[in-house]
């Protein structure tokens, strides 16, 4: 039954939308991350992204991650500009103590922006930070 299976909660685990310039075009884009802040590796990650309003839904994404080193981090995926007008959400799955841990980042719509930019664990940069 749902009610007894034990979905541990997600510590250390972090999405971040980061702002970095092209290196081909020039061009300031934005990116998504998965960041592992924890003193182990997390194996197996699976993250299924989605942009959505009342009105308008992008493309279900699907990403995985074989593995995942402590204190290391994983681009997902590039952020066009049209998506960040919509809530644009990354469910997070992955295996690590032996068992599985899940959890939903969501970056509102329009909270991606250089006023949102804060330091970003792992990676030394500035970004908007889930945790």
């Amino acid at each position: 039954m749902k009610k007894d299976i034990e979905i541990p909660e997600v510590k250390e685990v972090y999405v971040a939308a980061v702002r970095e310039k092209h290196k081909d075009y020039g061009t300031f884009d934005w990116n998504a991350y998965l960041i592992n802040d924890r003193s182990e590796a997390i194996e197996g990650v699976l993250i299924v992204t989605k942009g959505y309003d009342g009105k308008r839904e992008t493309s279900t994404m699907r990403h995985s991650i074989t593995k995942l080193p402590p204190q290391s981090f994983a681009k997902v995926e590039f952020l066009q500009d049209d998506v960040l007008q919509l809530n644009n959400e990354f469910s997070v799955s992955f295996f690590a103590e032996g068992k599985m841990f899940h959890k939903k980042f969501t970056f509102p719509k329009n909270s991606i922006n250089d006023k949102a930019l804060q330091d970003v664990p792992v990676m030394q940069k500035k970004g908007v930070l889930l945790k």
